[in-house]
């Protein structure tokens, strides 16, 4: 693959080219998001969605831009909308190609006229540029330019109302916009002087979201215009069309802005290349000095468990150590009495603190110990003596050695969905990785403090490890061979779910040789696809082979059956540790199967799961951190194998 690059054969085949979405970032929590063939199939889909205020919350202020060619006083619409099931305008049918690097570009033809539409983020800033050039035509020629705004939560729909605001207001070669008084105001200009703006303030009804509908959404939107640009372009000429929350000072800065940015673009020319661009673009800088992972795109915001899984992946793997820690430093500041807080407190995510000691062993490859103790160490102390203490009556150690995690309230695992108010999955008890995570965090801890001569943490803890590791092999290794999921109160669940990986694939292990060769044969057995590990073994009635319909029947497909690429990694990783580098082989075919996937729904990324049966259609967003840091850590380890034979 030399570039992503799609004809106007996939193009024009909307039940093609509607599968495939584009996603760019701003790096600071925007985005830009929208199918190859710029039809909004989701509420998510737009091309301003950001934060505009120091809050959490992502608002979708540009919703689309339509653009006509008007030639000899005909007018072509080459926008595409779908209106109450009709297609309208039609534009794709100018679509000759789409280029996804180094910026998402597309280029139309309307008989003689050739006009190239080149996409661009601008990175640090709330801005989109888009450049048109008029590559070819052989009458006069003018360009209009609508744009429809939105001004609402990402996760909202907005209806026509009396409230929004439809006036423009003049701005450097452009106007500025704010429908509503609690947003700041969005500035649209052009880069070419005496663009003229046309007022015509309109509603458009009933766009219509086919993505949201067949995930069992309402998907119907009223979007408001108040107006247009319309300007001549001649042969060659280009023009580019701005919309930011800062206004830009002249025609000439926009114009510099454009090229600057566009030079420093990276070429994705290859599957892993796209996947590090796609690594970059979950690291995001906030307000306060906060560095955080966003989950997934376009829906989910920040989850601390995820973050932790991903960052190696994401960041150490293409040696971005700073921004690991910076993400990392960002949780360690918000510790309250001795445990993180939101969504990286135990008393949420039962292992997600746990993940965090994970995080620096992977860390550790790139700095010393010694480095990694000094920064983290007390850190490291606080964490687990919250968990020998006690957090919030939900999670603690016990005096076997084992982490109890319990509670009516919320699963504390990452199989947390929730119907009608029960979790899909109930495993109150001790589980099976918070238990492996929990033995792996005190004995990283152990190590370090000897190592730099922590002699009172070393007495207080040394004995813990041996108790743990034999409580667990007491209570999880079943006749079978494989381990219990949890341990709960009516005893072992002996379910065959893909959470034992972790117990295999993790640096230190409670559990022997024979019984890590056991577990791979079993997981590869019920649970090991091309694109992960699924989440049930086909084999159990609870089982479901497709992750389709409602929400609520989403959700319990998702964790009873639904392949889940992250857990790879941890296959992969145990697999290396039993059978060395004769392993190499599979790991690069388990590698290769995922190839295909950014040229399919999230165009240069990896989604957050699949089905459970072939041909394991992807579902869920369309570019996942934990997902992407996966794959790429797979790819650090064939490298690595690599190097030592």
């Amino acid at each position: 693959m030399s570039a992503l690059t799609f004809d106007k054969s996939e193009l024009g085949n909307l039940e093609y080219s509607l599968q495939r979405e584009m996603l760019a970032t701003d790096r600071i929590g925007g985005y830009m998001s929208t199918t190859i063939v710029c039809c909004n199939t989701r509420r998510y889909h737009g091309l301003i969605v950001a934060p505009v205020d120091d809050s959490d919350r992502t608002y979708l202020l540009l919703s689309s831009l339509d653009e006509t060619i008007v030639q000899h006083d005909q007018s072509f619409n080459l926008a595409l909308h779908r209106f109450q099931g009709v297609y309208e305008p039609r534009g794709h049918k100018y679509i000759t190609d789409f280029q996804y690097t180094p910026t998402p570009t597309i280029t139309y033809r309307v008989g003689g006229v050739i006009l190239r539409k080149e996409m661009l983020w601008i990175h640090k800033r709330t801005q989109l540029m888009i450049r048109y050039t008029l590559v070819d035509a052989h009458s006069e020629t003018r360009l209009r330019l609508r744009p429809f705004l939105a001004f609402r939560d990402k996760h909202a729909l907005t209806k026509a109302n009396m409230k929004a605001n439809g006036h423009s207001y003049p701005a450097v070669n452009g106007v500025k916009c704010r429908l509503y008084e609690s947003f700041p105001w969005l500035y649209l200009q052009t880069s070419k002087p005496g663009t003229e703006f046309v007022p015509a303030p309109d509603w458009y009804y009933n766009f219509e979201y086919l993505q949201d509908i067949a995930r069992g959404y309402e998907g119907h939107e009223d979007l408001l215009t108040t107006g247009y640009f319309e300007t001549g372009l001649k042969k060659g000429e280009s023009i580019i069309f701005s919309a930011s929350l800062d206004e830009m000072g002249s025609t000439k800065t926009i114009e510099e802005m454009f090229e600057a940015s566009i030079a420093r673009r990276t070429h994705k020319i290859d599957f892993i290349s796209c996947l590090e661009h796609s690594a970059r673009q979950f690291v995001v800088r906030r307000p306060g000095d906060r560095t955080e992972v966003v989950a997934g795109y376009p829906w989910h915001g920040f989850s601390a468990r995820q973050m932790f899984i991903a960052l190696p992946g994401l960041t150490l793997a293409q040696d971005h150590k700073e921004d690991c820690i910076d993400a990392l430093d960002t949780q360690v500041r918000g510790m309250r009495e001795g445990m993180f807080s939101g969504s990286a407190s135990a008393a949420e995510a039962a292992d997600a603190p746990l993940w965090f000691f994970w995080t620096l062993q992977q860390l550790e490859k790139k700095m010393d110990g010694k480095s990694i103790w000094s920064r983290y160490g007390g850190v490291m102390k606080e964490l687990l003596e919250s968990y020998r203490r006690g957090i919030a009556d939900r999670v603690v150690m016990n005096d076997n050695g084992l982490v109890w995690a319990s509670s009516e309230e919320l699963p504390l695992t990452w199989m947390d969905s929730v119907v009608d108010g029960h979790a899909v999955t109930p495993r109150n008890g001790y589980q099976v990785e918070v238990n492996a995570l929990w033995y792996n965090a005190v004995c990283y801890a152990l190590r370090l403090a000897s190592e730099n001569g922590d002699t009172e943490f070393v007495k207080a803890w040394e004995e813990i490890p041996s108790r743990t590791a034999a409580s667990f092999n007491e209570l999880f290794v079943l006749p079978q061979g494989y381990l219990a999921d949890y341990v709960g109160a009516e005893g072992a669940d002996d379910t065959i779910r893909p959470n034992m990986i972790v117990a295999c694939g993790l640096p230190y292990k409670m559990i022997g040789i024979e019984t890590q060769i056991d577990i791979l044969r079993i997981v590869r057995q019920h649970l090991l696809t091309p694109k992960g590990l699924r989440s049930l073994t086909p084999r159990n009635p609870l089982y479901k082979g497709t992750c389709g319909g409602t929400p609520a029947e989403r959700d319990f497909a998702a964790k009873n059956g639904s392949v889940w690429p992250w857990l790879l990694q941890f296959f992969v990783q145990a697999s290396f540790d039993i059978d060395g580098d004769a392993f190499l082989p599979q790991a690069e075919e388990m590698l290769a199967s995922f190839e295909e996937d950014i040229q399919v729904y999230g165009i240069g990324s990896i989604n957050d799961l699949y089905d459970a049966d072939p041909p394991y259609t992807h579902r869920g967003a369309i570019s996942q951190a934990w997902s992407v840091g996966a794959v790429l850590n797979i790819y650090r380890m064939i490298r690595e194998w690599k190097k030592e034979r």
